[in-house]
């Protein structure tokens, strides 16, 4: 096999080491890869290079700047590889994953994105398996986009949530099939595969603040909303509603809360607490009024999609007019269309 592939490992648990404050992940993950790749059909695996980031993140800590350093060494080094795999954190994966895809739009290899629940340290563990597998992935050039691969599943990156905590089989694409499914074979789903397409990738500087997220609740007061856009950097709010889209619409603090953020060009968007959902906003009495206030349709994308693309749109300078525009356009397979 003559593909090379480039791995960059940004930490998380697949790399991590006990420590007397439990894990923690530590650089020099390579050496470890090297030794347990020892032990398998080596010589069947793409080469490969790999970048760590330094300082590694665990990704509890996952910050908006930290997708541009993720983003940029596949940027610089495209026309280097074949593929590239991003070894990260479970915890935020479905984030950074989302993230990459709009950056990374027009993309004709494959990035996948993998980790692990136990790291490869440890004598029992998942790690080894999703490494080899993606490894495999990284280097089909049938896949041009940014993905998951964990647990025996390729999922699109941006249609993937975390679902579970300590199971093996971390990530869904709940409103999505899979990509893909390895067990004995490897079965592709090209099908699925978004169509190649010119584009160009976008590192953008993002701001920590411009998006936020608001879960509705029974009886919640709608000063948490001015809190939330008391700061001239905040821009727009993800609302998690009930079931197909509905807001307790009686409540006339809230609905008075998000009215006052409308006129203040904020952009509000409307995405389900569900986690297998499709917005129909004003199928019910009690979300028709979102549609009066220009309250934006998150159709079926899951909650890390549309954080990133809301970012993603604002960080590209795009006032609150247009990115209303172009939020329910199809960027990178995230939406239904």
């Amino acid at each position: 096999m003559h593909n090379k592939i480039l791995i960059i490992y940004t930490g998380g648990t697949i790399g991590m080491q006990p420590s007397e404050h439990g894990y923690v992940p530590v650089p020099g993950f390579e050496a470890l890869i090297e030794e347990r790749l020892a032990h398998s059909h080596h010589a069947l695996l793409p080469n490969f290079d790999m970048i760590e980031l330094a300082p590694l993140i665990d990704s509890a800590n996952l910050a908006p700047h930290h997708w541009n350093l993720i983003a940029d060494p596949i940027i610089k080094n495209y026309d280097k590889y074949d593929g590239f795999i991003v070894l990260h954190g479970t915890d935020t994966m479905a984030y950074s994953a989302s993230m990459l895809s709009f950056i990374l739009q027009g993309l004709r290899k494959p990035v996948i994105f993998t980790g692990s629940q136990i790291p490869l340290s440890e004598l029992r563990n998942d790690a080894l398996d999703n490494l080899i597998t993606s490894m495999l992935l990284a280097s089909d050039t049938t896949i041009h986009e940014v993905c998951i691969y964990f647990s025996g599943r390729l999922l699109r990156g941006n249609r993937s949530s975390k679902v579970k905590a300590t199971g093996l089989d971390a990530f869904d694409s709940p409103n999505f099939p899979w990509l893909g499914q390895i067990g004995l074979h490897i079965e592709l789903h090209s099908n699925l595969f978004i169509p190649q397409k010119a584009g160009k990738f976008i590192n953008p500087t993002f701001s920590d603040n411009a998006v936020s997220i608001l879960p509705i609740f029974p009886g919640m007061d709608g000063e948490i909303v001015d809190f939330m856009t008391a700061s001239d950097r905040s821009k727009a709010i993800i609302l998690r509603s009930y079931g197909v889209g509905n807001l307790p619409n009686h409540n006339q603090s809230l609905m008075n809360a998000l009215q006052r953020a409308s006129d203040k060009n904020i952009i509000l968007v409307n995405i389900s607490q569900c986690l297998q959902a499709e917005i129909f906003q004003g199928q019910y009495a009690c979300s028709s009024i979102l549609n009066k206030m220009g309250v934006i349709s998150g159709a079926e994308m899951t909650l890390e999609a549309t954080y990133t693309k809301l970012h993603f749109l604002l960080s590209t300078g795009l006032n609150a007019e247009d990115v209303q525009a172009m939020f329910s356009n199809c960027l990178a397979g995230e939406i239904n269309q």
